[in-house]
């Protein structure tokens, strides 16, 4: 049996992976999907003071408080820096990293060095009311949909749950520089659909930290893959069991 912690994006909440979770469970394992701060069940601690820190704390706080060992961190999108930060701080709880269509950093970086089009975003909300809130990607024309969402009443669902995010979690860098953490096993999956103009991918490095070759899998589908594709994702997940 193992433990799967699904650490959700930027903008969705935990609910994002309620098609997954129970797929997961049904082979025998054990999965927490939660919100982190200021979304989902968490939504009213919404504040600027929320950071990437913020994140981190809440993924390394539920592993400690829960004692979780040999867990299957995947992280989506933005969470792709949540998991490296939290997987740097405790190395020895983490069985495998999965970069699910995600952000991966060098040390140092932000959200606005890996996916450069982060500052039009921050710089919009800077310039808004509240100084601190940005807005979720709006829906365009299919094939790109809502993060890549198309299915009028999956869409519907989708926007029923995203939340604004605070500038600070795409300022905030990445600690990094463990070299235990470098000996953790990680898998890429890449959603391989229509991308939206702007958005960018780097290239996975042939070699990984710990030595071994890169693991890149794909999916034929947009950016939420977790509810276009929850059945074809939960059995890429399950090879890592």
């Amino acid at each position: 049996m193992s433990t799967f912690l699904l650490v959700h994006g930027a903008w969705h909440s935990g609910r994002c992976w309620e098609r997954v979770v129970p797929l997961l469970e049904a082979a025998g394992h054990r999965v927490f999907a939660p919100s982190l701060t200021g979304f989902g069940d968490k939504a009213h601690l919404l504040g600027p003071e929320v950071g990437l820190d913020t994140h981190v704390d809440d993924v390394v706080g539920l592993i400690t408080e829960e004692n979780l060992r040999d867990v299957v961190l995947v992280g989506h999108s933005y969470a792709g820096l949540v998991i490296s930060s939290a997987a740097n701080r405790i190395p020895e709880r983490i069985a495998h990293l999965v970069y699910l269509d995600a952000m991966v950093p060098e040390d140092g970086e932000s959200a606005v060095d890996v996916q450069p089009m982060t500052r039009q975003l921050i710089e919009l909300a800077e310039k808004s009311e509240s100084g601190w809130r940005v807005p979720p990607m709006p829906e365009q024309p299919a094939p790109f949909g809502l993060f890549g969402v198309t299915d009028p009443a999956d869409v519907a669902w989708l926007r029923g749950m995203l939340s604004d995010q605070p500038v600070r979690c795409l300022q905030q860098p990445v600690r990094l520089g463990n070299p235990a953490a470098h000996a953790i096993p990680r898998t890429h999956i890449h959603n391989v659909g229509a991308m939206p103009a702007g958005v960018t991918r780097r290239p996975v490095p042939p070699i990984q930290p710990n030595g071994t070759a890169a693991q890149v899998w794909e999916l034929p589908t947009g950016h939420d893959c977790m509810i276009t594709m929850p059945s074809e994702l939960s059995e890429l997940l399950l090879k890592l069991s």
